[in-house]
């Protein structure tokens, strides 16, 4: 394993509600960032087609047009979009955390894909809860998502925006031994003026998740324009009424807690880049280590269920193991079962 890692943080506008837009830029920032000698490469929250600023903006019945056409512009997991991204992974060998509205028939979902430099899919990951209104376009998620995974840079794990505030989530993913850990965060210039919305109190957060898991915080974020703003207009074609500036507040954060990048400003599309040594990590654990000897198991614990769970049940696809014993916890019916499906997908 790579002890010294140069990343790279995306502040850039997506192709708002253009699936096709968005994946070109995506490749050229990939390349971009593999130009600057960066072996991560970080995006934000629903990078691709933009994150759906409409659903602040304006009343449902008022949104079905951006709704129709985020659907029209949501990749698959296995469609030629992500197929393009992985390629552009493993031919400039890097790997790549992406953000992606996720379409599975249906139903949408604020997913993640961590790519390693061979193209291969090592984690794909769905925001286990959306945040207030996005509950009315995206689908929740189930515990399966909460995983870091090996790479060759080291134990790399993500989440999505207001997942930085769920401290149970947080603290599953510290216990994992995250080392690099991707925050992927959306325009941060809507409705900025709005305390727990605002920029600082985000990088507050991403800062925090830092410090308290001993790890390196990648944090990505979108930007948005006036022009972009105008993608999703007001009745007289204004920007639309949430946006309160440019957004972007790209950042890399040690473990513990400095801040490891020059901010670029925040309407200025660019990529921040740090170089992680992450036997820091050592250090930082050896005062506080939450998950290890500065935890307390005996007076508290989490229960931490990371079964896949999926809503149609087919025997014959589960090699015949259709139940799975619950973990033991203290008064539970030790004979109590429950189904236990797969929802990773394999692909080569």
């Amino acid at each position: 394993m790579a002890q010294t890692v140069r990343v790279a943080a995306i502040q850039a506008e997506p192709a708002w509600l253009d699936i096709e837009g968005t994946t070109a830029k995506t490749v050229d920032l990939i390349r971009e960032a593999a130009a600057g000698g960066a072996n991560l490469v970080a995006f934000p929250e629903t990078w691709i087609p933009g994150y759906p600023i409409f659903l602040w903006s304006y009343p449902v019945y008022q949104q079905m047009e951006f709704v129709a056409r985020y659907h029209a512009n949501s990749p698959t997991i296995g469609g030629e979009h992500l197929r393009r991204i992985r390629e552009a992974a493993r031919d400039n060998a890097v790997t790549v955390v992406l953000g992606f509205s996720e379409k599975d028939g249906g139903s949408l979902y604020m997913a993640q894909a961590i790519i390693g430099p061979d193209g291969n899919i090592l984690l794909h990951r769905r925001k286990l809860k959306p945040t207030h209104a996005e509950r009315t376009l995206f689908g929740e998620s189930d515990g399966s998502g909460l995983k870091v995974v090996e790479t060759p840079l080291g134990r790399v794990g993500a989440l999505n925006c207001f997942e930085h505030l769920q401290p149970l989530s947080k603290y599953a993913m510290y216990a994992q031994n995250e080392q690099i850990h991707v925050a992927g965060w959306p325009c941060l210039g809507m409705l900025g003026n709005v305390p727990a919305l605002s920029p600082e109190s985000i990088m507050a957060a991403s800062r925090t998740y830092a410090f308290e898991g001993s790890a390196f915080v990648i944090a990505a974020t979108q930007v948005m324009s006036e022009e972009g703003a105008r993608k999703f207009p007001t009745a007289d074609g204004g920007p639309t009424p949430v946006y309160t500036g440019g957004g972007g507040y790209a950042r890399v954060y040690g473990p513990d807690s400095a801040l490891l990048t020059e901010p670029l400003d925040p309407t200025t599309e660019g990529i921040v880049y740090a170089d992680l040594d992450l036997a820091q990590i050592d250090l930082a654990k050896n005062i506080l280590d939450p998950t290890g000897h500065y935890s307390r198991p005996d007076v508290t614990r989490l229960l931490l269920d990371d079964r896949a769970r999926t809503p149609v049940v087919r025997p014959g696809e589960l090699g015949g193991e259709l139940f799975v014993p619950l973990p033991d916890t203290d008064g539970a019916d030790e004979d109590a079962q429950s189904y236990a499906p797969d929802r990773t997908q394999k692909i080569s």
